[in-house]
């Protein structure tokens, strides 16, 4: 069993930055993709990025590409995704999440997801 736990969210304007970070618990946190995922009302959860346990390998979603950066620190067990330029279509209640692979996540096969954390993007 892993544990999640999403932190960071908040309310920006356009434009400003927004840092979330993830810290997990549990079974070996290093043996997991880990990725982030959002959910804006009235849409379905879509995948954002993903990072091997290495670090050596990341993938981004077109809309976020060259703004968002996503990290791990597997000495700390924690993910944590940087959201620059942020804009008000980012707005989405934000997950972290576990998987076995980048395309697992990207199909939105999650083997542990944590509960959330709200983003708002609003002037």
């Amino acid at each position: 069993q892993v544990l999640l736990v999403e932190s960071g969210g908040g309310l920006v304007q356009p434009g400003d930055s927004l840092r979330l970070s993830c810290a997990a618990s549990g079974r070996t946190f290093r043996n997991y993709v880990m990725g982030w995922f959002r959910q804006a009302p009235g849409k379905e959860r879509e995948f954002v990025a993903a990072i091997t346990w290495s670090a050596g390998f990341t993938y981004y979603a077109d809309s976020v590409k060259a703004r968002f950066t996503i990290s791990r620190d597997n000495a700390k067990n924690t993910v944590s995704l940087q959201m620059n330029s942020l804009k008000p279509e980012d707005t989405a209640v934000y997950y972290c999440a576990a998987g076995a692979t980048i395309s697992a996540l990207q199909a939105r096969r999650t083997d542990y997801s944590g509960q959330g954390t709200q983003v708002t993007v609003s002037s």
